[in-house]
């Protein structure tokens, strides 16, 4: 049963502010990486370093989420949100008046605490108010954000520091927080079905977060979430690097990069959550996964190529992260008990950012440059990303939904919603 239930227009509201919330947060994490050979060169770092940058970001996102499932569901869900949005994007002032790399690191870090949070935040939302058999339409409504962030935000925010400097897309991204953060106060609900219980004390909430971990449902939910986002950020915060430094690409010709791999996962994100709901969010991530692979090893064996062969391989791997990660999410969202479900979001939300620093550190780890700035072993890092893709198409399947319960006996619609 749903904690909360909205008519048409408010529940399609809500999924487009939830959409632009997340927004946010994704430029936020992905404008560092095409703009990493402007900060290479203005704090005179490498890419390990940059690397380094991601992980801050994405650890310290991972702790937070972790940290928020021992309170995310004693509070509404809109004051949580407008407080950590706040925070955000105060995050985001203290990243573009840094002087020094090393305060720089410490901003994403900032930024990460709160990121995280409202990550989490985001799919319980949708858990609460959208029931089990739309969810993936309604992921793939809020997952365009990855698609907008890449489409129209990072490509501003690049044209941005192509023309002024590497500062401008944070103070873009705070004029946009402040406006979104307004649009929230009025347009989301008050958003507190699940406290209709009342509000559980800490000393409860601890032992039930641990007794996340004992059911094996949920710890495999938990490592192929984890596995899924470290493959990923094994390529991700090196794609600007290895383009700009190995094939010649201008910083500001990546915004055409970025804006039709963006255009692509936007065009598709809606399209491919309606596929998850027909033919199952189980069935639709194994054979995104596995397809995922094939412009992974492509994007990380470039050579001397037209420029519109590299947009259209960039295109391919945009298209095919939205294809695993959309009913990835949406596959989740079935796994917990309503009681749970915020917890266990907040708790997978840390796992997936766990998994992005662990693998934005692990990827830049192989990564060496020469004095010409070209950036060799990138092929190293699709080979480990293909294998962790195969990994995730097996260990999915330990996902699949329960057997139906004898007559007589009750399941929770929320276990028996993956095909």
């Amino acid at each position: 049963m749903q904690e909360n239930v909205l008519n048409p227009r408010r529940e399609s509201m809500l999924l487009w502010l939830l959409a632009l919330t997340q927004f946010t947060v994704i430029m936020d994490f992905m404008v560092m990486m095409p703009l990493s050979p402007q900060l290479m060169r203005a704090f005179q770092v490498g890419p390990g370093a940059i690397s380094g940058a991601v992980s801050a970001y994405a650890w310290c996102a991972g702790l937070s989420g972790l940290l928020a499932a021992t309170y995310i569901d004693r509070y509404a869900r809109k004051t949580l949100m407008l407080t950590m949005f706040c925070l955000f994007t105060l995050s985001n002032l203290a990243c573009a008046l840094a002087p020094t790399f090393h305060v720089l690191v410490l901003s994403r870090a900032f930024a990460g605490l709160t990121g995280g949070v409202l990550s989490s935040i985001t799919m319980a939302i949708i858990a609460d108010v959208i029931p089990a058999q739309r969810r993936g339409a309604a992921t793939g409504i809020v997952m365009t954000s990855f698609g907008m962030a890449a489409v129209a935000g990072v490509p501003a925010g690049i044209m941005l520091g192509a023309h002024f400097n590497w500062t401008a897309p944070f103070y873009l991204l705070v004029v946009m927080s402040v406006l979104i953060w307004c649009a929230a106060a009025i347009v989301l609900p008050r958003l507190d079905g699940h406290l209709a219980n009342g509000v559980r004390k800490l000393k409860d909430i601890v032992p039930d977060l641990l007794g996340l971990f004992k059911v094996r449902r949920q710890r495999d939910a938990f490592l192929l979430s984890g596995t899924n986002m470290l493959g990923s950020m094994m390529v991700i915060p090196f794609i600007a690097p290895t383009l700009v430094g190995n094939l010649g690409v201008q910083p500001v010709d990546m915004t055409w990069v970025y804006l039709c791999g963006g255009a692509a996962a936007l065009a598709s994100s809606r399209w491919l959550g309606r596929m998850a709901d027909r033919v199952g969010a189980l069935t639709m991530f194994r054979i995104a996964i596995l397809w995922s692979i094939v412009p992974v090893m492509l994007l990380t064996h470039l050579v001397p190529l037209p420029m519109a062969l590299i947009v259209l391989t960039f295109v391919l791997f945009m298209t095919s992260m939205s294809a695993r990660n959309i009913p990835m999410q949406a596959m989740l969202t079935t796994i917990p008990a309503p009681a749970q479900r915020g917890a266990f979001l907040s708790v997978n939300s840390a796992i997936q950012q766990l998994g992005t620093g662990l693998g934005a550190w692990i990827g830049g780890q192989f990564l060496v440059t020469d004095a010409a700035g070209h950036i060799a072993n990138y092929g190293v890092n699709g080979w480990l990303t293909a294998g962790l893709a195969l990994f995730g198409a097996f260990w999915a399947q330990r996902l699949r939904a329960p057997q139906a319960a004898p007559v007589g006996v009750t399941t929770a619609p929320e276990m028996t919603s993956n095909k």
